[in-house]
Order: C-alpha cells, then sequence, then structure tokens
C-alpha cells in the first residue's frame, strides 16, 4: 500500500536521525577556504570525483585568488590547469563567465541568494544550493547529486529522475532544518553503503526503513 505524505516524511525524519548517527562526520568534501573557492570547486565537480577536483585546486586555488586573477588568465592556460577533472573547455567558459558577471554585477562577491546566483555562467540549482548552504548557511533547496538521486530512489523517496524534480519532492519531506544536510547524509552513505553497483545492505543502518533492500527483495536494486 502505498504511503501517505505523512507516513513518508515520518519515515525520512527516521531515516535522517539514522544517518546522522552512522555518518557524524558528513560534510561538503570539497576544499575551500571561502564561497568563491567553493563556487569554483563546485563548478569543476560535474561529472568528476570530488577527489580529483581537491587535487586540482589545491594548486589552482594558489594560481588564481579572485575572479579578475582568472578574467586575466588566457581561456587555453586555464584549460590545462583545469584539464583533468574532465569537460575542461565548458568549465573553463563557465568559470571566467561566472568571474566577469561577479567583477561587473557583485563587486567580485559571491551572491547570497539563490535568483542572483542562478544568473551566474555555469550555476544551476545544484550549485547554487551548494554555495548557499555550505559557505552561507541558508537553506534553499536540497542539493541534487548522483547519490542523492540514486538514494533517494532506493528509499522510495521520490519516482522522479528529473534533479529539479526530485528536489521539490525531498523538500516537501525533509524538514527544512535538515535541507543542507540531508544531502551530505546522504552522499557519505552512498560512498560508503549504498553503493551504486551493490549496496552493502547488510551493513546499513537505515536497511529496515529501505524499500528497496536487498534483504527483502532479493534483487541489486537499480541505480
Amino acid at each position: 500500500m502505498r504511503e501517505t505524505k505523512s507516513q513518508l516524511k515520518e519515515r525520512t525524519e527516521k531515516i535522517i536521525k539514522l544517518l546522522k548517527r552512522a555518518h557524524p562526520d558528513a560534510k561538503c568534501a570539497l576544499n575551500h577556504s571561502n564561497a568563491f573557492e567553493l563556487l569554483i570547486a563546485t563548478i569543476l565537480s560535474a561529472q568528476c570525483t570530488d577527489e580529483r577536483v581537491n587535487k586540482v585546486t589545491a594548486d589552482l586555488f594558489r594560481k588564481y585568488r579572485k575572479p579578475e586573477a582568472y578574467l586575466k588568465v588566457p581561456a587555453t592556460e586555464l584549460q590545462e590547469d583545469i584539464r583533468t577533472t574532465g569537460f575542461f573547455r565548458n568549465k573553463t567558459k563557465s568559470i571566467q563567465g561566472a568571474c566577469k558577471m561577479l567583477v561587473e554585477e557583485f563587486d567580485g562577491e559571491v551572491p547570497q541568494s539563490m535568483a542572483e546566483l542562478l544568473k551566474l555562467p555555469g550555476v544551476a540549482r545544484k550549485t547554487a544550493n551548494v554555495v548557499l548552504g555550505v559557505a552561507y548557511g541558508k537553506s534553499e533547496g536540497v542539493v541534487v547529486d548522483t547519490h542523492v538521486s540514486r538514494l533517494s530512489h532506493r528509499l522510495k523517496l521520490t519516482r522522479h529522475r528529473d534533479a529539479g524534480k526530485i528536489e521539490k519532492d525531498l523538500m516537501e519531506i525533509v524538514p527544512r532544518r535538515n535541507w543542507i544536510e540531508f544531502a551530505h547524509l546522504l552522499i557519505f552513505h552512498g560512498r560508503r553503503i549504498c553503493k551504486a553497483r551493490r549496496p552493502l545492505c547488510e551493513e546499513c543502518v537505515v536497511e529496515e526503513l529501505c524499500p528497496s533492500s536487498i534483504l527483502k527483495t532479493g534483487k541489486v536494486p537499480r541505480s
């Protein structure tokens, strides 16, 4: 029988409580020292692991400290600096475009509203939510990356595949006070336990609350 919205909210809160105990260290894995560095790192993280991004930004953030610095360098040089993150031409275009707008419209500062962040080239809701939540502590939405999408489906918290629709579903059932940490919890749980190819259901703290558990269905759930 399909869960009511009230039942779904109650199950979701139980999941959050258990995941907080299991992953007390859950946080943004992208190394940064300010909102601007986080913005750049998040743009680079598209289709790339956080580990790889951190290796690249270790040098990148020493070389370029402000938006103006990214605008002074030739695009070809910046492309080489970030090549190993993949899609380096598009990412270079996004980074330099975002830096140009930061300088021209926001006095070189990363804006603190969803509407303003979404004006920046290369910034969609995922990136904006990361910056707002991690750098500024503002809960404007829920970050939906591959881990959050996968686990939300396995836990039957959404039926959608579109990131925007998944986020909307999560915002309706996750308490707003948990919007920021919820994504971190799912990401850490996805990396450590609920892996894409074969989730470790026998080690999962939320297995009893998961409709897709191999222990219940006998089948490996879809990613």
